[in-house]
């Protein structure tokens, strides 16, 4: 099967997750994506093909060779963006894009004047939505370029390499995907996500992150009797973002600039409540921002009285650099890999955080890469087939590098 017929049998299927859910996985319809993808696995002859009642699959490509490799894994997650819908998608080919405007339906225009980045890809097939969905390269074409690699290995026996694992997982999307990833089960030394976005890709560092909750407190009095008794919660809660430095939210900052992100206000006089994300890639920075949130609150306590303003807060990921660094060899066989597959690495901080992320703080050293998706989570989505075969070739170049390593 070609790499293009196979991701797209996967845009075929609905995987959208849900954020308000409170089962794994968030949405039943994935579980049905996750059972056609675990029967095609083993379909094309991989072993140890499993998939728990979570929908989390696992499958072995075994070693072609006696020697000693590193057992290495290959991760992609199949649901897709809560953002935009991901059903009934119409995905099409625009066979050597002359980088023109795209119609994708009748007054719906991908142009490269709003999307410069198609002029990257021109004169390659670019697969597009009909522009009322997303396309789901993120990151089924992750999943398509795992299974395609291993199938080349499957039949090319002549490129040697220890076992590899692969494993494709739900809710990444929603933050979830790595919670019930067993990564004892997985057994691999390090491993790698297929998730990251135009070629070249190679992403090792992404943001600290911690999510905040601030709730204040009020005393509601007739407002024609308020004076020195009314305590308004909802003036208090503009008060408190009033001292987020506006040098310091994601509409200011790029790169390696961390923020504070208001996600929302729910308010009324009696009380108030502030939700935040907090995002840094430097460690003592990240600490820093927590602390600052806590000074505001203990300065409107003395002015308000104790007890007015309460903060909750709770770290989601760390940066991932702290776990690779001392293992680098992972990052040095990517780039020899893409060198070896005619691909310029592009090594940049992530403004997010990935599933590899939480992975390498459990001691998965895991690293994203590539998968050629771009625009992402909405209907201007596209992914070129020539830069899903790069993939499979970085893939394969890996696992062939990793068949060295003991040497």
């Amino acid at each position: 099967m070609k790499i293009v017929d196979r991701f797209l049998s996967y845009t075929k299927f609905d995987t959208q997750s849900a954020e308000d859910s409170q089962t794994v996985p968030s949405t039943p319809k994935q579980l049905i994506f996750a059972k056609y993808l675990k029967e095609e696995l083993e379909s094309e002859g991989l072993a140890d093909v499993e998939m728990d009642e979570m929908g989390y699959i696992y499958a072995t490509l075994k070693a072609n060779t006696k020697k000693s490799i590193p057992t290495i894994g290959f991760i992609s997650h199949y649901d897709t963006s809560t953002d935009c819908s991901g059903a009934n998608i119409k995905a099409r080919i625009v066979k050597n894009y002359d980088g023109g405007d795209i119609v994708l339906s009748e007054g719906i225009v991908s142009s490269p004047k709003k999307f410069p980045e198609l002029l990257d890809h021109r004169g390659e097939d670019l697969i597009v939505t009909d522009g009322t969905t997303l396309l789901g390269a993120d990151d089924k074409a992750g999943i398509a370029e795992i299974v395609q690699a291993m199938c080349y290995l499957r039949d090319h026996d002549e490129i040697k390499h220890g076992d590899i694992r692969i494993a494709f997982n739900p809710d990444e999307e929603i933050g979830m995907g790595a919670h019930h990833f067993d990564v004892e089960k997985f057994g691999c030394e390090w491993a790698y996500t297929m998730d990251g976005g135009d070629i070249g890709d190679l992403e090792y560092e992404n943001f600290n992150a911690a999510g905040v909750k601030v709730y204040i407190k009020g005393v509601s009095v007739h407002t024609g009797y308020a004076k020195g008794k009314m305590v308004n919660a909802s003036r208090l809660a503009c008060e408190f973002n009033s001292h987020i430095p506006e040098t310091d939210i994601p509409e200011t900052t790029e790169g390696y600039q961390g923020f504070y992100h208001l996600l929302g206000i729910e308010s009324h006089t009696e009380g108030a409540k502030l939700s935040y994300l907090i995002r840094d890639h430097d460690r003592e920075k990240f600490e820093d921002r927590k602390q600052f949130i806590e000074k505001i609150a203990q300065e409107m306590n003395q002015k308000y009285g104790e007890g007015t303003v309460r903060v909750e807060l709770k770290d989601q990921y760390y940066n991932m650099k702290e776990k690779i660094d001392p293992n680098m060899h992972v990052i040095d066989i990517v780039l020899k890999a893409m060198q070896l597959a005619g691909v310029t690495p592009k090594v940049e901080p992530i403004r997010g955080g990935t599933d590899g992320a939480q992975l390498s703080f459990r001691g998965l050293p895991c690293p994203n890469i590539f998968a050629g998706g771009v625009n992402f989570h909405g209907p201007y989505e596209f992914v070129s087939v020539q830069v899903m075969e790069k993939a499979v070739e970085v893939i394969t170049h890996i696992c062939e590098i990793t068949a060295a390593y003991n040497d």
